[in-house]
C-alpha cells in the first residue's frame, strides 16, 4: 500500500514538473490573398541595442517568371516576443515578399525553421519553435503559397545566433527563418 502511494506521488510530481504555465493556443492569421505586395518598406528586427539595425527589403518583380530566381534579398527572419508565436505586424512585409517569390517558382521548396532563446526546457522550446515555424508557414499558405512547397521545423534553443545571456541576445534568438532548398 505504501509503495503504491509513493509511486503515485512520484508520478504526480513528475507530471507537475513537466507542465508549462504558458498556453500555446493558435494565433488567428488574416487571409490576405490577393493583396498587393509593397516590398519597398523596411522591416525592423527586435531592439538589439544597435543603432540603425534595419534591413532593406528588395522589391520582387511579379512580372518575370524566372524558374531559377534567387531568394529575395533582405530579411528572411521573423522575430517573436518572449513565449509567443504571434507574428508581429512589422514582419508581415517580410512574409508577403517571400510568398510572392515562392509563388513565382512552383518548383521551389522552403523550410521555415523555428528557434527560441535559451530559457526554458528542451521539450518546451522545441514545441514553441514548432509553433513559430507553423505560424509563418500558415501565413505563407494564406498568401497563396502551395502547402507542398512548405515545411515547418523546430530547432528550439539548439541553434542560437547570439551567444549572450541578456535580453538583446535572447531577442535575436526568438525567430523563424525562411530558408530555400
Amino acid at each position: 500500500m505504501n509503495r503504491t502511494i509513493i509511486v503515485g506521488l512520484a508520478l504526480v510530481a513528475l507530471l507537475a514538473g513537466c507542465s508549462t504555465p504558458v498556453r500555446l493556443d493558435p494565433v488567428p492569421v488574416e487571409d490576405k490573398a490577393g493583396t498587393a505586395v509593397n516590398a519597398g518598406a523596411r522591416a525592423q528586427p527586435p531592439d538589439s541595442g544597435v543603432a540603425g539595425a534595419t534591413n532593406q527589403v528588395t522589391p520582387v518583380n511579379l512580372g518575370s517568371r524566372q524558374a531559377d530566381a534567387a531568394p529575395p534579398a533582405g530579411p528572411s527572419v521573423v522575430y517573436f516576443d518572449f513565449d509567443s508565436f504571434e507574428i508581429k505586424p512589422e514582419f508581415e512585409r517580410v512574409i508577403s515578399t517571400h510568398a510572392a517569390r515562392i509563388k513565382l517558382d512552383k518548383r521551389s521548396k522552403v523550410v521555415v525553421e523555428g528557434h527560441t532563446d535559451e530559457r526554458g526546457g528542451r521539450e518546451y522550446n522545441l514545441a514553441l519553435g514548432q509553433k513559430r515555424s507553423e505560424a509563418v508557414r500558415r501565413a505563407l499558405g494564406l498568401l497563396g503559397v502551395s502547402e507542398a512547397q512548405l515545411e515547418a521545423v523546430s530547432f528550439g534553443k539548439e541553434k542560437p545566433v547570439a551567444a549572450g545571456s541578456d535580453e538583446a541576445s535572447w531577442a535575436m534568438n526568438r525567430r523563424a527563418e525562411i530558408t530555400y532548398r
